[in-house]
């Protein structure tokens, strides 16, 4: 598929190699020569240097025959912009990132309606909706949530303590009787579909996929169930923090904030009145500690430099901090981090990364792809989908043990009415159901792809 990407930051160079890892045909336009020499030289793409809001640039993009444009600068108006011109000029479907919280839901319909967008990207809102759902489980490493949060993959990492170490999966679905099934594990850097002989050693990763109850069940059984996070502190007076802050104290919880640029903690106070926001250093220990670090439920890193967040976030650790969160935009700054004993990682680049890939390979599938939801797990070596079940899909009503499904596949769930069915051998697909697939090595857009 012809996607073209203006503006080649952090964002839009992230959205750029993982549309490339897809296969498609992909055009960057950025207007920093030495921007577009180094996405040339890296990757099989072609390169305009010039502005996404000019017609000229446009045109040499090739912007008439893109079946997909996104605009990614760092300005919202100009990726408006930029989109609604790129629709003048018979772009396909379009897409802008827009950050600005002053775009509230009700103005950004109306634009979306008017600049005929087929989508808005707001990167900051979505990571502040992961850390959201981390802090309410907080045990979870990660979370992601799958027909319309009816059903749950959970990341856990397997400590030197856990009660899981040296039982085999069928042992552990014997001991502990909840409704789950482990659909995945990363073991170093290898992640594995396991089987039910698999034995499970400390510091693996596992893939929980179960509806929201039932993992709260079998986290209690393990003795892993730590209370939700009511007191938060935060690093870093950000967007992220200013979308995050606002979920959290509308769900009662006490937020404190801390930043040292004056003006920003004075606009930060101004829009959230009852969170504490303190101006200071963050990188001093001692105002951490002045300010409630070791009393507090959760501590959140979200500056703007992922070496900062990592410092601190294992400061953090050493004060005993129940849940740690660091936000880490670079892979390799990342890797660092696990390596360094920080479980809980978010990457506002990821999280954009995954919608748009599920956005193409929904768009490439002339027919209308049947997938509804795609993330990349475990450090992005695996992917679970989420697929619908078409009428014509033609092996519904069949047991799942007679399916002859491809290596490194497993189904994980399945979703009737919003009830959740982990699914054994005798279980059936029908029509209008939603199946939850985990897979590694293997790129799908069908739910059929996943039969030999």
């Amino acid at each position: 598929m012809n996607i073209i990407i203006a503006g080649c930051g952090k964002i839009g160079s992230t959205l750029l190699r993982n549309l490339v890892a897809e296969g498609h045909n992909v055009t960057a336009i950025d207007d920093n020569p030495a921007v577009i020499e180094e996405l040339n030289n890296i990757y099989d793409v072609i390169g305009v240097c010039g502005n996404g809001t000019d017609c000229d640039t446009l045109a040499e993009a090739g912007v008439s025959e893109a079946e997909l444009f996104v605009a990614t600068t760092d300005s919202d108006e100009k990726n408006m912009l930029a989109c609604f011109l790129a629709k003048c000029m018979k772009a396909g479907h379009t897409i802008a990132r827009i950050r600005n919280p002053d775009y509230n839901d009700e103005s950004l319909g109306f634009m979306r309606q008017q600049l005929g967008l087929a989508n808005s990207l707001n990167p900051e809102r979505l990571t502040a909706e992961e850390l959201f759902n981390i802090l309410k489980l907080p045990s979870a490493v990660k979370i992601e949530t799958f027909s319309q949060r009816n059903f749950e993959m959970v990341e856990l990492l397997l400590r030197e303590d856990s009660a899981l170490l040296g039982m085999s999966l069928w042992q552990l679905r014997k001991k502990f009787p909840a409704r789950y099934l482990i659909g995945c594990v990363m073991r170093g850097e290898e992640v594995i579909i396991p089987d039910g002989n698999f034995e499970l050693k400390a510091g693996d990763r596992i893939g929980l996929y179960a509806a929201p109850h039932e993992v709260q069940k079998l986290l209690k059984m393990l003795g892993l169930l730590q209370k939700q996070a009511r007191s938060v502190m935060l690093l870093g007076a950000s967007k992220i923090a200013y979308y995050l802050t606002q979920a959290l104290l509308a769900s009662g919880n006490r937020v404190t904030v801390i930043d040292k640029n004056p003006a920003r903690c004075a606009e930060f106070a101004e829009a959230m009145p009852k969170a504490t926001v303190i101006c200071g250093d963050g990188a001093s220990q001692e105002l951490l500690l002045e300010s409630g670090l070791a009393h507090t439920d959760a501590f959140v890193a979200l500056t703007g430099m992922d070496e900062e967040n990592i410092l601190i976030s294992i400061f953090a650790e050493s004060q005993n901090v129940p849940k740690v969160i660091c936000k880490a935009n670079r892979p390799e700054m990342a890797t660092l981090a696990q390596k360094m004993g920080l479980d809980s990682l978010v990457s506002p680049r990821d999280t954009v990364a995954n919608i748009l890939v599920r956005y193409a390979r929904a768009l490439e599938n002339s027919m209308g792809s049947s997938v509804e939801t795609l993330y990349k797990v475990m450090d992005g070596k695996a992917e679970a989908l989420e697929f619908f079940v078409r009428e014509d899909f033609s092996h519904t009503n069949i047991p799942l043990k007679d399916l002859k499904l491809k290596d490194n596949v497993l189904l994980t769930g399945i979703l009737r009415s919003r009830k959740a069915i982990i699914p054994s051998g005798d279980d059936v697909l029908m029509a209008g159901d939603r199946v939850v697939v985990m897979t590694t090595g293997h790129r799908f857009q069908d739910l059929s792809d996943i039969l030999r």
